[in-house]
């Protein structure tokens, strides 16, 4: 074990505030020192083209995964949403954290909600996911690609570049932002895999580290993580695709619902399942995964694969 981990993690202030969230647990859990190292993504390099443009397997993760698997740094810190949900050999996902806020918030300087838009009202998004269900409430809506940090698309927003912006309601509460005139929670939208949660890689040879990084993992949102990203796995979806899903526990139940469409809304498929959620957490654990493949499975009979393949034609 090194005097001073090192964590690798993105430069904008979200991604900062995520490090600095994994160094301080770390400290006062544990006792072990650490430093934060940024490292620029090809998500970061490129901002003035759509992200679905650019996507793929690690935008926003594989020069941290170089990192560690080069031992230049000991974990690295994401948000779990881009973690790709097969993993480079050698590494492992070694904890998600407790799951914050998973929801999307509309956030606008003049307009309350998505009911008070004018006609053709400009929405600022950098999620086809978003754009899609969004296009399925209003089909009038022009959703237009809006990209850098939180700060970036704020000022847009303020600029009068558009009429409204989507974010998610983490990040707000995470930079504790409150200037803006109108935020309102989207109870409506299916979030990302993962989103609200912190997904901690590391080398999975580093025993030294992954032990302790291990024990930085809340169970239940893990459970409820792993139902998404195995939805996502078995329906063999990207992240910048128009895919949905969500699970949470509802008493002994463990729910999980997702959405896949277009980007234009013009098609869309829409289901849920349901299992028990045991109180044994491994068994808790294979039982979620099963699940996820399951509600796959039902999208992939009910036309998911084509309806994927126009939506990347369509991209």
């Amino acid at each position: 074990m090194p005097n001073k981990l090192i964590i690798g993690t993105r430069g904008s202030a979200l991604a900062l505030w995520q490090a600095e969230h994994i160094k301080q647990r770390l400290w006062l859990e544990h006792g072990l020192e650490s430093e934060l190292k940024i490292i620029k993504t090809k998500g970061d390099k490129i901002l003035d083209v759509p992200l679905a443009k650019i996507g793929g397997k690690g935008l926003f993760t594989k020069e941290l995964e170089e990192m560690l698997l080069s031992g230049a740094i000991d974990l690295a810190v994401h948000s779990l949403k881009d973690v790709p949900v097969e993993l480079e050999r050698g590494l492992e996902l070694s904890a998600i954290t407790k799951r914050a806020s998973c929801e999307d918030c509309f956030v606008s300087e003049k307009y309350a909600g998505i009911d008070d838009l004018p006609p053709n009202a400009r929405v600022g998004t950098t999620s086809l996911r978003r754009s899609m269900q969004l296009k399925l409430l209003r089909k009038d809506l022009d959703t237009l690609s809006l990209r850098g940090n939180v700060q970036t698309r704020l000022q847009k927003l303020k600029n009068g570049e558009f009429d409204a912006i989507i974010l998610a309601k983490a990040a707000l509460e995470r930079l504790e932002i409150s200037e803006v005139a109108y935020t309102r929670p989207l109870a409506f939208m299916i979030p990302a895999m993962g989103q609200g949660a912190l997904g901690i890689e590391c080398a999975s040879e580093n025993v030294s580290i992954t032990k302790y990084v291990r024990q930085l993992q809340d169970m239940e949102s893990a459970i409820c993580c792993s139902a998404e990203r195995e939805f996502i796995r078995a329906l063999e979806g990207g992240c910048q695709v128009p895919i949905g899903v969500y699970a949470h526990r509802q008493s002994n139940q463990l729910v999980l619902e997702a959405i896949l469409g277009l980007p234009d809304g013009s098609a869309s498929i829409h289901s849920t399942l349901v299992c028990v959620f045991d109180s044994n957490p491994e068994i808790a654990l294979i039982s979620a995964k099963n699940l996820g493949v399951q509600l796959a499975q039902k999208f992939i009979k009910n036309g998911a694969k084509e309806l994927l393949a126009q939506a990347y034609a369509m991209i």
